[in-house]
């Protein structure tokens, strides 16, 4: 424990409680920009994974935790100042919620490309998924999510039924859309209810995977 103590003091924390990681892949392809706090770093050298700090969550996530897209750390280099950090890592999969492997598709100027429209991060249902945990633990005025907590488990599950019913019996592909939508809320509903994460049921099916 030492030695990680002293590998994670010589960054120059400071100067910021904050600082960027530049990801590279083996192959010298630049992925993406990030930032990292002690917590991140410290999780980082414990686990081989890449975990970065959100700055818009507030909080610690591991890359991949939910789309699987992890980051296996192969090497953590400092800049001269102490104040920067570079991972060369093994990308698995894509490193960009839009599909594309780098962050850094596009030149300046350039639009926006996803690959098969699909936001390969989860982003949506894990940002779903903290608000559904900030409702719980602090209920809100007018709020449908504190008021399905306050009302417990038989609401909660009587819900999530009702929805996957309304999957089943819809026709039309925009209303199998719509009510799915719904049936994922309120499964991310019951999971918090029971104190259960997206990120555990993600590792469960990459579990089955292998």
């Amino acid at each position: 424990m030492s030695d990680l103590n002293e590998l994670i003091s010589q960054v120059g924390w400071e100067k910021s409680e904050i600082v960027p990681v530049i990801v590279q892949s083996v192959d010298g392809e630049v992925l993406t920009l990030a930032y990292m706090n002690e917590e991140a770093l410290r999780k980082t050298l414990e686990t081989g994974y890449a975990h970065y700090y959100s700055r818009t969550q507030k909080r610690i996530r591991m890359k991949g935790e939910v789309s699987g897209n992890v980051q296996k750390v192969k090497e953590i280099k400092i800049d001269c100042d102490s104040d920067a950090l570079l991972l060369i890592v093994e990308q698995v999969g894509v490193a960009c919620h839009t599909g594309n492997r780098s962050c850094f598709y596009r030149k300046l100027g350039e639009p926006e490309r996803e690959v098969g429209g699909i936001d390969y991060s989860l982003t949506v249902l894990r940002e779903l998924e903290e608000v559904i945990k900030q409702r719980k633990e602090n209920p809100k005025e007018g709020s449908y999510t504190s008021k399905l907590f306050k009302e417990g488990k038989e609401k909660i599950y009587k819900k999530f039924g009702e929805e996957a019913v309304e999957v089943l019996v819809a026709e039309e592909r925009e209303r199998i859309i719509y009510e799915t939508a719904d049936l994922l809320y309120h499964l991310l509903v019951l999971l918090a209810y029971n104190g259960i994460s997206l990120g555990e049921v993600m590792k469960e099916l990459r579990r089955r995977r292998r």
